[in-house]
């Protein structure tokens, strides 16, 4: 079926009016045609099929492009923009500007801005303002550099960390972490004696082990962090400074000679140095010196010594350090100059005192002496032997008046919390444990035991358990008397084998 060029042309627009594309989109055939020139009017005209092929095609191909691309619109106008669906995914910019990234430090919502950026902001104070602060016009202020430096070998600096090193030595007893920390924060040898200073000042204030710690630790360091020069200045200054030290510490001269004793016998310290103190301490300048050996030459170490100013309480150091130096039997006993440790004594040992501190409690009566003695032996893990000791000595006593004496004590102990409730219970029934033991030495053990805990839980001492514990002993049974309490006949029936 033939159709002539007008009707064709007709059914065309019919076709180009229903759809989206008009009649001039350029394909590659009306390339091909425009390019043939003159020949394009002799070419065969498309049919409806062919038109609607190219025009499905077209939509395909105008799908798959954008505005980037240069992608026709319907009226073939460039920059075609897609429905907004096609970008509601799409990370590129809106105006078409940009590479379509992301920002990053930059400002804007919900973007803090560059690091430092605040800083270069410039404010304006506004004098009209109600919150107008004077303080911070910043007009008349002359900003200058501060270069930090390192304040360690400042005195008080190095003073303070020393402080913490030695307290957290007292509890760990490492003296190869004190070196450490010295050696990190001292940059300066004039702060060396300041190490001996400092350390006996904290370990006058401290019980006998501390004291036995410090002596390890001067012992220690002697060689690594100081040398003898520094051990004679510093205990220089504790000599000058003993008017000062014996206001917190009555004790500090006999403290202080026997530190002094203890680092001779470590060979910190050379006997020479004790003794030129000690027997030139009233001289206080080396011509003074000269004029008392009678004009003569005086060696170099005397010369030192002399020109010391020795006070009257360091004289007495002096003497404590040379009694213990000039002992005949030699220096073997400097090394227990400070006693024992509570925890490393033998229990006997430790018993023994105990012993001897509760007889002489019960001569003298002094309640205060003898809590110090009892916080002196150190060793509050084993006050419960404390407790059964006295409970025993009030059994052999059989006197009423060492009840109440040692009801008193038990009392003052357990207000000032030298001894637990806990720990005099367990004394008690350590007693209650051994009772048929006591009483075999102490015929009347159960009847005194009975009398003193009954004071003691009228002194509020022990509790209402420990009364109802209180073993008692039972009445005797005769040989004559039944299972019954009736009376055995002389004859007894056997049973015939």
């Amino acid at each position: 079926m033939e159709f002539k060029k007008y009707e064709v042309d007709a059914m065309l627009n019919e076709v180009s009016s229903d759809g989206d594309i008009s009649d001039n989109i350029e394909t590659d055939e009306n390339e091909k045609v425009a390019d043939n020139g003159e020949k394009n009017l002799m070419k065969k005209p498309l049919t409806v099929e062919e038109h609607r092929a190219l025009r499905r095609k077209s939509k395909k191909n105008l799908g798959r492009q954008n505005s980037k691309e240069g992608a026709l619109g319907v009226a073939g106008a460039p920059n075609f923009v897609a429905p907004q669906r096609r970008w509601k995914n799409s990370r590129r910019s809106r105006n078409g500007n940009g590479r379509g990234l992301t920002k990053k430090a930059g400002g804007g919502r919900g973007n803090w801005g560059k690091m430092g950026s605040e800083l270069l902001e410039e404010y304006e104070l506004d004098q009209n303002d109600p919150n107008f602060n004077e303080d911070e016009d910043l007009s008349n202020v002359e900003f200058k550099e501060i270069v930090c430096t390192n304040n360690l070998n400042n005195e008080e600096e190095f003073l303070k960390n020393f402080e913490i090193a030695l307290l957290e030595y007292f509890e760990n007893g490492d003296t190869h972490e004190v070196a450490t920390e010295i050696d990190e924060h001292m940059k300066s040898g004039a702060l060396r004696p300041l190490v001996i200073r400092k350390a006996i000042e904290m370990a006058l204030e401290h019980k006998n082990s501390h004291r036995e710690m410090t002596s390890v630790l001067l012992s220690d360091l002697y060689g690594r962090c100081l040398i003898a020069s520094d051990y004679e200045r510093g205990f220089d200054m504790l000599l000058a400074n003993l008017p000062d030290l014996i206001l917190d510490t009555p004790d500090a001269p006999h403290l202080l000679g026997n530190f002094i004793a203890r680092a001779v016998a470590d060979d910190c310290l050379a006997p020479k140095y004790v003794h030129n103190l000690a027997s030139n301490g009233q001289r206080n300048s080396p011509k003074n010196g000269h004029e008392a050996n009678g004009g003569a030459a005086v060696e170099d170490g005397d010369v030192e010594a002399a020109s010391r100013q020795i006070n009257e309480l360091a004289q007495q150091a002096l003497d404590y350090a040379e009694g213990h130096l000039s002992n005949h039997n030699g220096w073997a006993h400097l090394d227990n100059v400070w006693g024992v440790a509570g925890g490393l004594r033998p229990v006997k040992t430790i018993t023994k005192q105990m012993e001897l501190l509760l007889k002489e409690y019960l001569m003298s009566r002094d309640i205060e002496e003898a809590q110090r003695c009892i916080i002196a032996l150190e060793v509050p893990h084993f006050h419960h032997e404390l407790v059964y000791e006295a409970v025993i000595m009030t059994l052999e006593a059989l006197n009423e008046g060492v009840e109440e004496t040692i009801g008193k004590l038990l009392k003052s102990l357990e207000q000032t919390c030298i001894v637990t409730v806990q720990v005099i219970e367990q004394g008690f029934q350590r007693v209650y444990d051994d009772i048929q033991d006591i009483s075999l030495d102490i015929p009347l053990a159960y009847i005194i035991l009975e009398r003193f805990v009954q004071r003691c839980y009228n002194l509020g001492i022990l509790g209402d358990q420990m009364l109802k514990n209180l073993p008692s002993r039972g009445r005797k049974r005769f040989v004559s008397e039944g299972d019954s309490g009736r009376i055995k006949p002389n004859s007894m029936m056997f049973r015939d084998f």
